[in-house]
């Protein structure tokens, strides 16, 4: 026999995948700002019974300071395991028997936090009360606060074991250097045993204020009926002003390379340079461009030339990781570690012979299909729409942005991928950071 918690998360799953629609027939983005400050993002749309709601800050990693890195990623997490009374075991109980999901996520720029609810009376409003307490009312136990400190230094010495994990952060820290882009987001084994119930507190004042939150609403509800929850989620937060912008990223002046040894019969390979901001100009060319180069998997180049044609590598990629401030171009590779100075070096040279040759139109033309075809999979539902509505709203890009992509895409030239490379990644600078391989023959 199903319980009515059951049928409703069931309900909701299903309805989730039966959407697709609206966002084919391009979306009607709202904007305004609470009274308190908070910009708002809203799309409304009545096809399924579901309302869904994403709350961003300035409160991501790069907000940290290196004697207490970690701290944002613990409060963000912290907020959703005890608010306003209500304990870890409360909050996911009652969003169970409603049928609502929490979610959220944290990354350098951002702290988010998510919910999905029934629209219907009852569900919403249990729903949007427990998510305002969150956000608004969080209660940092310390009980809890020592579980998971225990949980995450636990966590670091077993990421401290993994090459995967070994070779980020010796990136991070060698491309990015004193910057906050630099700082893992978990924090490390000292700074996280250093971070007290104050440290969350003062974190949460400065940092979840109103003027500085993102709401982003889409689903079942009316535009009063969206102003109305955007009201109440803003006039509870702290009244502390946005944080400011981050310091700019430093290129660096010379080529680098890093070797550290690990047991690992794999070597992990990566190497990179800083890339593009949100909303650069250069965007569509340096993303059409690194489609061809190494993010479109088995029809990418780095692809073909190391993997299918050589045998080199495991898996080979690249990709540009636009943030607030410059974020990384990054290419990454695993292969044997006796194979990892041939590898490192095929990729180099087929990294050197894109940026300096470009691309062909046949290449182009190609990517340009796969990724306009693709595009419809990218906002197929609301969650995904919500999190472009939530990253076009925290990053200040077009309310067109969506309904004008695919264009964009179709307009990127030959020459422009070739100027946009040329320009922006310098080959000859690049930071390398190689994981397990054998001793570099000399």
């Amino acid at each position: 026999m199903f319980t009515n918690s059951l049928i409703r998360g069931l309900c909701l799953s299903i309805f989730t995948l039966a959407f697709a629609s609206a966002a084919q027939a391009g979306l009607n983005i709202q904007q305004w700002k609470t009274s308190h400050g908070s910009e708002v993002y809203f799309v409304e749309n009545h096809d399924l019974p579901i309302v869904d709601v994403s709350t961003n800050f300035y409160a991501g990693s790069a907000r940290d300071e290196k004697a207490k890195s970690g701290l944002a990623g613990i409060t963000r997490y912290m907020m959703t395991l005890g608010a306003g009374g209500l304990t870890d075991q409360d909050i996911s109980k009652q969003m169970a028997d409603i049928g609502a999901n929490l979610g959220g996520s944290l990354d350098a720029d951002r702290a988010s936090f998510k919910l999905r609810t029934l629209s219907s009376s009852r569900e919403q409003t249990k729903a949007l009360e427990i998510y305002t307490k969150i956000l608004q009312k969080p209660d940092f136990p310390d009980a809890v606060l020592s579980r998971e400190k225990s949980r995450i230094i636990a966590g670091l010495k077993e990421s401290a074991t993994q090459p995967e994990s070994i070779s980020s952060k010796a990136f991070s820290k060698a491309l990015f250097g004193n910057h906050p882009y630099a700082l893992d987001e978990d924090g490390e084994i000292d700074t996280v045993t250093a971070i007290g119930r104050d440290d969350l507190h003062k974190f949460y004042t400065q940092h979840y204020g109103s003027q500085g939150a993102v709401i982003a609403l889409m689903g079942d509800m009316s535009r009063a009926e969206a102003e109305r929850i955007a009201e109440s989620i803003s006039a509870g937060l702290p009244k502390t002003a946005s944080p400011p912008a981050l310091p700019a990223v430093t290129y660096p002046t010379s080529a680098s390379e890093q070797r550290i040894a690990h047991p690992a019969t794999q070597a992990h390979i990566l190497l990179g340079y800083p890339g593009i901001k949100r909303g650069d100009v250069d965007f569509f060319p340096l993303y059409v461009g690194n489609y061809i180069l190494g993010g479109g998997g088995f029809v990418s180049r780095l692809t073909e030339e190391v993997r299918e044609k050589r045998g080199l590598v495991y898996s080979v990629y690249s990709y540009f990781m636009p943030t607030a401030e410059i974020g990384q171009f990054q290419v990454g590779l695993q292969t044997k570690r006796e194979q990892a100075d041939e590898a490192l070096k095929l990729v180099r040279e087929t990294l050197n012979k894109f940026v300096a040759g470009g691309v062909t139109e046949a290449e182009l033309k190609a990517a340009k299909e796969n990724i306009v075809g693709g595009f419809p999979m990218r906002i197929d539902s609301n969650a995904k729409i919500l999190d472009y509505l939530a990253m076009i709203g925290f990053y200040k890009l077009p309310l067109t942005y969506l309904d004008t992509f695919n264009d964009e895409v179709s307009k990127v030239t030959t020459a422009q991928i070739k100027d946009a490379f040329n320009r922006r990644i310098k080959t000859d600078k690049m930071v390398t950071v190689i994981v397990g391989a054998d001793e570099a023959k000399q």
